[in-house]
C-alpha cells in the first residue's frame, strides 16, 4: 500500500512511520499509531499554513472591484496597438473619478509592463 501523493495533511509524510501506522489499523486493529501521526502532520500543516498566510499581502481592492475593466484595457491596448497607449487608456478610463482613474490607469500599466506568452490567456 502506498502513502497519498497529495493531501494537505500526509504532506511529505515520511513513508516508514506512514506505513507502519497503516499496516497497525490493518494487521492489529490498532488506531493509535495512524491517530499519532495524523495529528503530526496536522498540526506541522497548519503551522505551514500559518506561515504561508502571514506572509499573502491583503487583496488590493481597486483592482479586486475593476478586474473586468483592468483586463479589457490591456486587450484593447495589445489587440489595437493605439499610437499613444497611455492616451489610449486615459480615453478609455475617462469616465472615471480622478482618484480611481490613477489607480485603475497604474494597474493596466503595471500589468501590461508584466505582459508575457504566459499569462496571454488570462486577458483574452
Amino acid at each position: 500500500m502506498t502513502r497519498p501523493k497529495e493531501g494537505l495533511t500526509f504532506l511529505d509524510v515520511p513513508e516508514p512511520p506512514y506505513t507502519r501506522a497503516v499496516l497497525g489499523v490493518y494487521e492489529l486493529t490498532r488506531t493509535e499509531r495512524l491517530r499519532d501521526l495524523y495529528t503530526w502532520a496536522y498540526e506541522r500543516s497548519a503551522q505551514e499554513y500559518l506561515a504561508i498566510k502571514q506572509n499573502l499581502a491583503d487583496p488590493d481592492p481597486t483592482r479586486l472591484a475593476y478586474r473586468a475593466l483592468i483586463k479589457d484595457t490591456v486587450h484593447g491596448v495589445v489587440t489595437n496597438l493605439p499610437k499613444d497607449g497611455l492616451a489610449w487608456i486615459d480615453a478609455r478610463l475617462g469616465q472615471m473619478r480622478a482618484d480611481r482613474r490613477a489607480l485603475v490607469r497604474a494597474h493596466v500599466i503595471d500589468d501590461l509592463r508584466r505582459l508575457h506568452e504566459g499569462v496571454l490567456a488570462r486577458y483574452g
